[in-house]
């Protein structure tokens, strides 16, 4: 598939729910209003979906949600995708965790084909951790983590940068990361969604100053390594670990984009943040036939912006697209 300004893309993001067992302040409300499940695509749509996808040439598919581990009966689902994997269709299944499910999820992840998982952990201080997520725990977090590695997935964790809150901990994150095996990725406050008043402005750090900063005390020697992700990476020498940075604010990675996004209701976003989107749902469910449901998609992909738009500041205060990240997938 290629887009309009001759990109591949090659990658899916679905969220398959909409539901989090966490209210992390940078993401949702702590009274969020979730998706009636009458509009939830079922697993058996969901499944029709990303295989019409892989049809068309995705070699990679992230499953995220809101909290993609804690969808009733999702290893169905993580099952019958990894099919592909073993058909050589698809390169890549992996996910998008906060990590409360991993213990009991870890080992069937690996049995089904995933090979590597992104566990979103802002802070490894107890204390800040429940103020972030304000449901979260993190030792259970932890001991999902250690269920990670014990069945073998490769584990990146994702940190967002919130100012006043985590930005004295990242040093202690790198060196915690690097003594378990750990790559890291700092990622910028996004503007999505509704989270009151100006706390996401109050939030948001520039990664290209938390760059210079580290670099004074570690070693950041630049890699061409790649995920399919938006990610820069740097390997940190002292660790022999990786550092990304995820900058869509201070330097956007629209350029080389190749992602597209799937909603939980079957809306497809051909950009995060851009409001534009395809309803993949009636095509799906209007028709047996792959027909509809594939033009639909080309359709779709025909009309993939350049670019985003995000901009926080002063002037800016409210949120660039008013879903929640929770809502599109993280």
């Amino acid at each position: 598939m290629l887009d309009p300004f001759g990109r591949t893309i090659s990658y899916l993001r679905v969220s398959v729910t909409d539901r989090c067992d966490f209210r992390c302040v940078y993401c949702m409300a702590e009274d969020m209003s979730f998706l009636p499940k009458a509009e939830i695509l079922s697993l058996e749509e969901l499944d029709r979906l990303c295989s019409a996808f892989i049809r068309q040439g995705v070699r990679k598919l992230r499953l995220t949600g809101g909290e993609p581990l804690v969808r009733r009966n999702i290893m169905w689902l993580i099952d019958r995708l990894g099919r592909h994997l073993g058909t050589g269709a698809l390169d890549e299944l992996t996910l998008t965790t906060n990590g409360s499910q991993l213990a009991r999820y870890a080992q069937p992840l690996a049995d089904a084909g995933v090979r590597r998982i992104n566990v979103s952990v802002d802070t490894i201080d107890r204390q800040k951790f429940a103020a972030i997520t304000r449901w979260g725990r993190l030792d259970q977090v932890l001991t999902g983590l250690e269920a990670a590695k014990a069945a073998g997935l490769q584990v990146k964790i994702n940190a967002v940068a919130l100012k006043g809150v985590n930005d004295g901990e990242f040093d202690r994150l790198i060196g915690w990361c690097g003594a378990e095996g750990f790559d890291l990725t700092l990622i910028e406050v996004m503007p999505m969604g509704e989270i009151g008043g100006d706390a996401r402005l109050d939030q948001y750090l520039p990664l290209s100053l938390v760059r210079a900063d580290l670099a004074k005390r570690w070693t950041l020697t630049e890699t061409d390594y790649q995920t399919g992700g938006p990610a820069r990476y740097v390997r940190v020498e002292e660790t022999g670990g990786r550092l990304g940075f995820i900058t869509p604010l201070t330097h956007n990675f629209c350029e080389s984009c190749n992602r597209v996004r799937l909603t939980c209701t079957g809306t497809l976003y051909m950009c995060l943040g851009q409001e534009d989107a395809a309803d993949l749902r009636s095509p799906l469910r209007a028709s047996a036939a792959d027909g509809p449901l594939d033009a639909a998609i080309a359709e779709a992909i025909a009309r993939k912006p350049r670019g985003h738009d995000f901009i926080i500041d002063r002037r800016h205060r409210g949120p660039a697209v008013a879903r929640h990240m929770s809502v599109t997938g993280g």
